[in-house]
């Protein structure tokens, strides 16, 4: 089954479109859209979680440890960790890369970085 995207509210909008603008059919959900933004970070985990996504963000200072007490008692579609400091082309590649080449279930319970 093709990876579903959910962006959290950190996550840089120009990575959405420009997976978006690659691929149209991708499901990559941004966080306006999906009513995140101002939420907490279990919560965001959990609605991801809840519709099968994947989380992508660029939070890695609280969400692996919101993460590790998520999937302690359930599944987690998993997270994709993506530096601020990688460029924007070099993201949208990897994420279309996922996309084409990753089952959903290969990323389920699993953190996963983009440098």
């Amino acid at each position: 089954m093709r990876i579903k995207f959910q962006a959290d509210a950190d996550l840089n909008d120009d990575i959405v479109k420009g997976v978006k603008r690659r691929i149209p059919e991708i499901d990559f959900q941004n966080a306006r859209d999906a009513g995140l933004e101002g939420l907490e970070d279990p919560v965001v985990l959990a609605l991801a979680a809840s519709e099968g996504r994947v989380l992508v963000t660029h939070d890695r200072r609280t969400m692996p440890f919101h993460f590790a007490n998520l999937i302690v008692s359930n599944d987690c579609p998993g997270v994709i960790f993506v530096s601020k400091k990688a460029p924007i082309s070099t993201v949208i590649d990897e994420l279309v890369l996922f996309w084409w080449a990753a089952d959903s279930a290969e990323f389920e319970n699993r953190i996963v970085s983009i440098a």
